[in-house]
């Protein structure tokens, strides 16, 4: 039990830690394609502690969402990371607190508050970026419960960690199609959550053209570096789910020993730059959607969610 409890807070750790070196590798590797130097995969960190450094300006209109908000934004995607196999492929201590559904409300109700307070400023840009926002959420949570839908017919079950032995055994389920076009489905709700391309640029900095950036305009010192942080953790949560729970279940531990749990950090990091490489090769080559073209992409999204759901149900 002990051990359980100690791994739990280490898999937070790991996600707490190792969020800002993602973005920044990341950010190195879009500058390298680019033929840019860019900046240091370290960079996140240095940015972190200047904000950290720096004196909070809070503006007079706002109300105690807008103060609240950071807190929310970044203990959100690190209770998450309790629930869901990031370590191990085995439940721990709080496995079993929250399903797939459960942890998808708790992130949405982080990116609810970060709404709120951007409106709470009166910042004009806040509210416009606010509402592009939640134009993607609408369009992003039928397909998230599609998602889920499709994963309960697989697994009869929607926890994360039975979830991902139900796609590795029997091995058949990890090829049906159905699964395939799961992975699809959430592959494009992972770019429209975090504002990543075709749907926004992330580092573009025009206050008209921003979507997902725009609601931290307003924040400065601490509550910005929590902001930024937070949304760095719940990229690499989104990204573990894809990996550890949908993609590829393997390489995590399997046995309640130290070495198996300290020898699969490697192995998912590893995972993780995979995929931000991935990630790097799509953005390179797409270009930021306009804003009536971003319903189109969901509605791809949407309508391969419901293909997988139909196909997994008639399959069985």
């Amino acid at each position: 039990m002990t051990n359980r409890v100690l791994f739990n807070i280490l898999q937070a750790l790991v996600v707490l830690c190792f969020s800002p070196l993602v973005v920044g590798i990341l950010n190195r590797l879009k500058e390298i394609v680019q033929s840019k130097r860019g900046p240091s995969v370290f960079q996140p960190y240095r940015d972190l502690l200047k904000l950290f450094s720096k004196d909070e300006v809070v503006p007079e209109e706002s109300t105690w969402i807008f103060r609240v908000t950071p807190y929310i934004s970044f203990v959100a995607p690190i209770f998450v990371a309790l629930l869901i196999p990031v370590l191990t492929d085995y439940p721990l201590f709080w496995a079993f607190m929250a399903d797939m559904v459960g942890a998808g409300f708790v992130l949405a109700l982080a990116g609810f508050f970060a709404t709120l307070a951007a409106v709470d400023t009166g910042n004009p840009y806040g509210p416009m970026g606010a509402s592009r926002t939640r134009m993607v959420g609408f369009l992003a949570e039928p397909i998230f419960l599609l998602v889920f839908f499709t994963v309960s017919f697989v697994a009869d079950s929607t926890i994360p960690f039975i979830v991902q032995q139900k796609w590795v055994h029997p091995i058949s389920n990890f090829f049906a199609p159905s699964h395939i076009l799961l992975l699809i489905a959430f592959l494009m709700l992972i770019l429209a959550e975090k504002g990543r391309l075709p749907v926004d640029n992330p580092s573009g900095h025009f206050e008209l053209a921003m979507i997902d950036e725009s609601k931290d305009l307003e924040y400065s010192g601490p509550s910005a570096a929590l902001m930024k942080w937070g949304g760095w953790m719940k990229f690499m949560v989104l990204m573990i789910v894809f990996l550890n729970v949908l993609l590829t279940p393997w390489g995590l531990a399997s046995t309640l020993d130290w070495s198996a749990v300290l020898l699969a950090i490697p192995l998912v990091l590893l995972k993780v730059l995979g995929f931000v490489i991935f990630l790097v090769l799509i953005e390179s080559s797409l270009a930021k959607l306009r804003l009536f073209r971003i319903s189109e992409f969901m509605s791809a999204a949407f309508v391969i969610a419901v293909v997988a759901m139909l196909t997994s149900a008639f399959s069985w």
